[in-house]
């Protein structure tokens, strides 16, 4: 009989909770949620009540919350020149948004490329402060606001941004603040209400529910950009289409186990740092990234010198233990790290992502440590062999 696989890719995806699955199994046979029937109003009640879940893991107000298909969407619905506040049109020009940022932020949203600049990281994965403030006092207010976007914590790294200072610096500027805090969530504590931001972003699937369905939280729903799906006006007329609520379900099943995953961060980070201990034994020369900043802690992102991270993952993979090169972000991708680059690592073939979780044991430490040590034999032995 094979041995269970060992998942340890928590930051591509993490695994369905029992509760999320239960909530998704419970609403797959709901109704609509915009009818005015008994079946309609219960529907809505499940989705209300996701919604005063997911506003509470970062302590926002359920009212400010607007459901999406995913991360993707509200970061392209967020990242939009055309914005109104109360019934006034209100228009951002410029674009500052961080380097080493996911994808779906680095493309600009609904920006012309023109319009989007990014701002560079130091080789520890942090914004450069200097940078952005001097962007920012170089901004033409003439033409329109400034809308800065960065992210909470690094999809591949885990390193944590600055973002009080960030959002000090943009409010200082009379811009707005978007927070990518689709790694953050549920991993780190952190509270909308502070000030620091003015949006949001989350994903059900990084916190344990279900894949397409997000967020956008606001610190107020005052401001608010231009709908980017439009139609029945579901969500307030934020995002029309008739509400996913099996998937809204499971992501407020997920967000109610976040708040309680918050309280064993402490033991994750114990992993983490044992198997760090691990890597750095059997790899004296390994470079762990970003291992001087804040970081997540559940991830560790580093290299094998002389050795492809396609290849060691290939050789996880068949020993039963599934990690990523890098991040999941584009089906089947293999290249370069954008994020390394950013960071001034240069153009290096990437290295390998462990992201672990609450159901991440000792075993599975030993058990990567076991695999890491053969992959290690490899490498001496295609050294030798050269």
């Amino acid at each position: 009989m094979a041995a269970p696989r060992i998942y340890l890719d928590y930051n591509a995806t993490a695994p369905l909770t029992d509760a999320a699955r239960r909530a998704v199994i419970e609403a797959l046979d709901a109704a609509n949620p915009s009818s005015v029937h008994m079946e309609g109003r219960t529907a809505r009640r499940v989705v209300e009540e996701a919604r005063r879940d997911v506003a509470a893991l970062v302590n926002g107000e359920p009212a400010h919350v607007v459901f999406t298909s995913g991360a993707t969407e509200a970061a392209t619905m967020l990242l939009s020149p055309d914005w109104t506040m109360g019934r006034a049109p209100l228009g951002f020009s410029r674009l500052y948004v961080s380097a080493a940022d996911h994808p779906c932020m680095l493309s600009g949203g609904r920006f012309p490329p023109e319009a989007v600049e990014r701002v560079p990281v130091g080789p520890d994965g942090r914004i450069d402060l200097a940078a952005l403030e001097r962007a920012l006092a170089a901004h033409d207010g003439a033409r329109g606001l400034p809308l800065v976007a960065t992210h909470v914590a690094n999809n591949e790294t885990g390193v944590i941004q600055p973002i009080e200072e960030i959002g000090a610096l943009v409010k200082k500027a009379g811009g707005v603040t978007i927070l990518d805090a689709v790694q953050a969530a549920g991993r780190i504590s952190f509270d909308i209400s502070f000030g620091y931001a003015d949006f949001l972003i989350l994903s059900s699937h990084k916190i344990g529910g279900p894949k397409g369905v997000g967020a956008v939280v606001g610190a107020s729903d005052l401001m608010m950009p231009c709908a980017l799906v439009t139609g029945g006006g579901q969500e307030k007329g934020h995002r029309a289409g008739t509400e996913n609520v099996a998937a809204i379900a499971g992501f407020g099943a997920a967000a109610r186990e976040g708040m309680s995953a918050l309280a064993r961060m402490g033991e994750t980070q114990a992993l983490r740092e044992r198997l760090e201990a691990v890597i750095r034994d059997l790899v004296p020369d390994a470079v762990i990234y970003g291992r001087e900043a804040p970081r997540l802690p559940n991830t560790v992102f580093f290299s094998i010198p002389e050795m492809k991270a396609e290849t060691a993952q290939i050789a996880f993979d068949l020993a039963g233990i599934a990690l990523s090169a890098g991040s999941a972000c584009s089906s089947g991708k293999v290249g370069p790290s954008h994020v390394l680059q950013a960071m001034g690592f240069g153009d290096q073939a990437g290295a390998l992502r462990v992201s672990i979780g609450p159901a991440t044991t000792e075993e599975e430490i030993s058990a990567f440590a076991a695999a890491l040590e053969k992959v290690v034999a490899r490498r001496r032995a295609n050294t030798a062999a050269a």
